[in-house]
């Protein structure tokens, strides 16, 4: 196998073009056999697998730099960079990133996972390499895609890049188009024609005579840049950045390897900035992603056989709950309006797409548009409801407090995968969302137990006259239990939610416990171990992080030494922080929840257990806690 031999990028340029398509064939068959077993991101590395070839037998990484945007299309970069033997433990604890990772290796510039960031970056680094001062000068590449382009940082990063006018190129991978037969053949000629050293060196030099030569040079060159402009937007879409200050080729295949390398070697030798377009296919070489990529974007363990998921039977997860639930709501409720940022099926939206697409609103991946947008709908009457996942909301943190919490809007903020998220590591986890919505004014965030609380949940924000927020884990929903004792002895029932009041499970004399959202089963499990311990535990399912319940922690005050708090997010700032703001030093309280770092790969379950947060974790800390 030729893959064997490829322990590095300089290994790779020693084979001869003609060998790469067969390269790209083994590379291809990696990436299967490993994702079908670890999961991750399929379709776009294999849409993507020529592209980091060519780029690599055309570059001199790590010397020159390449950044890849979100990092979904890295998977063959990884493998070409001396990780092709770890490469079956992509996503696990103790093995490889499923993103690019500066850690891991030097070919990795930056550790990437969210998008549209690349291009900042990328020219970033090219002014700090002129403002080195050093004589030879390395290339700096950005790729993109097309998803890329939907953000806003993107397009401000390439506005700034043609003022600046610094060396950087920028490859557009699209893969949502093809290229008609005829466009893409005048297309490949035309840039093969303008690309070419020589076309370049006479173009520059007739420029240079023209302006110094020949009376109004400048305004002949002007009409000819406008004909040049007009003939390139007839035959190839790249004005919009020829306007931006680019110079544009393409769009070119990507999956033409000759092509590929004969076109990146010509455009590395230009000055300036540069954009060469190509387009792939999501899924090249494996049937079922090519025929459905966004089942196959991000995807956990598959049959590679038959491409059928292999995601156990019966399992619902919260995503399943809230997709089935909104769409209840919005049958009864027409000002319901839905957002996602190019998220509809990961967020559970799909279904209530295809019932009231009318209300639906894709808005691309451009998170600060998004909250912007949903205020405006909130200002005009709807209700909108915004699902995005955790770590992504982080991108929308000033929209949330000006736009949205400042004019007290009913925003409903549907935060999905808040907590450890697992497999997806560092730039994902999304265990912040607490510690930095809470101290956001008019804000309400809650937490439910379970499926049955959590679709109560979601009917009590649509009638709340305010921002507020529920998070929920990446996970499968808890199998509800009867509890002992529900509610104050003033209210045996409290199945309706109240703004702020938590719900009393379990009556207990040696300590109080109060469990935010996905951490009350876990502890509930750990009250039942205490208990064959003959150790007695109140535990409380808190419901809100914000506002506190203060009559209830009042009422623990009088009856409790010492209370734990316990939540799947960071502990600085937190839930667990604001209750011992809120008590001050009249109990002690301790605080079980994630440390504040950026936590690597690995199952859910397995992270959680590391840390503590698990029935086992919670009762040996309530007997420390007891001594």
């Amino acid at each position: 196998m030729l893959l064997d031999k490829i322990n590095s990028p300089e290994e790779l340029k020693k084979l001869p073009i003609g060998e790469l398509t067969l390269l790209c064939a083994e590379i291809r068959k990696l990436i299967l056999e490993t994702v079908s077993c670890t999961g991750g991101h399929l379709a776009s590395s294999l849409g993507a697998v020529e592209l980091a070839v060519s780029l690599h037998y055309c570059l001199n990484t790590p010397e020159d730099i390449l950044i890849w945007d979100v990092g979904h299309q890295a998977y063959a970069h990884k493998i070409l960079t001396a990780r092709a033997k770890k490469f079956s433990t992509l996503r696990q604890a103790g093995g490889i990133s499923g993103f690019p990772c500066r850690e891991e290796s030097i070919y990795d510039c930056f550790t990437t996972g969210h998008a549209s960031t690349s291009l900042s970056l990328a020219l970033g680094m090219a002014c700090a390499q002129d403002l080195s001062g050093i004589e030879k000068k390395h290339k700096i590449v950005s790729v993109i895609g097309d998803g890329t382009l939907t953000g806003g940082m993107c397009f401000e990063a390439l506005n700034n890049a043609g003022h600046l006018q610094k060396d950087l190129l920028v490859v557009f991978n699209t893969n949502e188009m093809s290229i008609a037969p005829s466009v893409g053949a005048l297309s490949n000629y035309l840039n093969k024609i303008i690309s070419l050293p020589i076309y370049n060196r006479f173009r520059d030099a007739l420029q240079d005579f023209v302006l110094k030569k020949i009376p109004r040079g400048k305004r002949l060159l002007g009409l000819a840049k406008k004909f040049e402009e007009g003939l390139k937007n007839i035959l190839v879409p790249g004005i919009l950045f020829e306007e931006l200050g680019f110079r544009y080729f393409g769009p070119i295949d990507g999956h033409n390897l000759e092509l590929l390398v004969t076109t990146l070697k010509h455009l590395l030798a230009l000055k300036g900035p540069i954009l060469l377009h190509v387009v792939t296919k999501k899924g090249r070489g494996y049937k079922p992603a090519e025929d459905n990529p966004e089942n196959f974007h991000s995807i956990g363990q598959f049959d590679l056989a038959t491409g059928a998921s292999l995601k156990p039977e019966g399992v619902i997860a919260y995503t399943d709950i809230f997709s089935k639930k909104i769409t209840e709501l919005a049958k009864d409720n027409d000002k319901i309006a839905a957002i996602s940022a190019a998220m509809p099926q990961g967020t559970g939206l799909d279904k209530f797409a295809l019932s009231f697409p009318e209300r639906f609103f894709d808005v691309g991946i451009a998170e600060e548009h998004m909250i912007g947008f949903a205020a405006g709908l909130a200002r005009g009457g709807l209700r909108p409801v915004v699902a995005i996942y955790s770590t992504f909301l982080q991108r929308s943190y000033d929209q949330i407090m000006e736009e949205v919490s400042l004019q007290n809007l009913p925003v409903v903020f549907a935060i999905d995968r808040a907590g450890i998220v697992g497999e997806d590591g560092a730039t994902h986890q999304g265990i912040f969302d607490v510690s930095f919505l809470r101290t956001i004014p008019n804000l309400a965030i809650m937490a439910p137990k379970d499926a049955q609380e959590f679709e109560t949940m979601l009917e009590f924000a649509f009638k709340h006259n305010g921002p507020i927020a529920i998070r929920y884990p990446k996970d499968r929903v808890p199998v509800a239990r009867p509890t002992p004792q529900r509610g104050y002895p003033e209210s045996p029932e409290t199945r309706n939610i109240e703004l702020g009041r938590a719900e009393v499970l379990r009556r207990g004399k040696d300590m109080a416990i109060i469990a935010l959202g996905s951490m009350v089963y876990p502890a509930l499990e750990a009250a039942d171990i205490l208990a064959k311990e003959d150790i007695s535990v109140e535990l409380i399912n808190a419901r809100f992080a914000k506002p506190l319940d203060r009559e209830l922690l009042e009422d623990i005050i009088l009856r409790f030494p010492k209370m734990i708090t316990i939540e799947e997010g960071i502990i600085d700032g937190g839930f667990g922080s604001f209750v011992k703001e809120a008590l001050g030093n009249k109990i002690d309280v301790k605080q079980l929840g994630l440390p504040c770092e950026f936590i690597k790969q690995g199952k859910r379950d397995d992270i959680l257990a590391k840390y503590g947060l698990n029935a086992q974790g919670i009762a040996s800390a309530v007997k420390e806690c007891l001594k």
